[in-house]
């Protein structure tokens, strides 16, 4: 590509950037801290962009009718023969501008074991958020559930958000994908669910689920680490979330 065909394709991809930033967007492909790097980024491609473009395309300078070999234009003459792979590089724009691939849901975390592994070791959990039933994460239930037993929990309801993924004997698991940086690191948070088992749903299905703390525990067939379970009381069906991971 020719330096003016490289500035389109950096105007695109950082436009995309800045749009996916600017919106809920970015929120399928990285964690939420991470937005103001996203937004300075997609300005500095922006701007190298339009550096470049105005930098090719402005009049040339009175006296400028010719270039000395080896003062770096002579490249002009020969861009035909340059490769055309970095057209690639729309691909990835074209994915944000047109496609905009889901966030990471049931297939991932069919594929992926649970993240809390049994070499963890327990921990002090503080007291569960006030009220009846009490706000929890998928990530925090299992944590106490596993590694303190319940402990921690007792005899009190809780209330989780997630969506529905096929456990491996094909009954309905609660799951949340839980994120260090980016998707590519996501892991799920799996969890089995006793009681009111909220069945018949397609897996995606984003539910709010309210029950107490069970000691019963399965297996992950991916990885055999331990999978807690929650004994449902009600369930609804919710509406996708802002940010679906943890």
């Amino acid at each position: 590509m020719n330096r003016q065909a490289q500035a389109v394709v950096l105007l695109l991809l950082g436009g995309a950037v800045v749009r996916a930033s600017v919106t809920d967007l970015y929120l399928r492909y990285v964690k939420e801290g991470l937005r103001p790097l996203l937004i300075a980024a997609g300005l500095v491609l922006v701007a190298t962009a339009v550096t470049t473009l105005w930098y090719e395309l402005r009049p040339p300078a009175t006296g400028d009718h010719g270039h000395e070999p080896g003062d770096g234009h002579e490249h002009h003459s020969h861009h035909g023969h340059e490769p055309r792979i970095g057209w690639l590089l729309l691909l990835p724009v074209l994915g944000l501008l047109l496609v905009a691939p889901p966030a990471l849901g049931s297939y991932a975390a069919e594929q992926a074991g649970t993240a809390l592994a049994a070499e963890q070791q327990p921990s002090d959990y503080p007291p569960l958020p006030p009220g009846d039933p009490a706000p929890v994460t998928v990530l925090d239930y299992a944590s106490r559930a596993l590694f303190d037993r319940g402990a921690s929990i007792g005899g009190r309801r809780v209330r989780l958000t997630g969506f529905i993924v096929a456990g491996p004997d094909g009954q309905p698991m609660l799951a949340r994908m839980m994120l260090s940086c980016c998707a590519a690191d996501g892991r799920p948070v799996k969890l089995g669910l006793t009681g009111d088992v909220p069945l018949g749903l397609p897996n995606d299905t984003w539910v709010e689920a309210t029950g107490r703390y069970s000691d019963r525990v399965g297996r992950d067939p991916v990885n055999d680490a331990e999978i807690p379970y929650l004994a449902v009381e009600s369930w609804r069906e919710v509406p996708v979330p802002r940010n679906q991971y943890e």
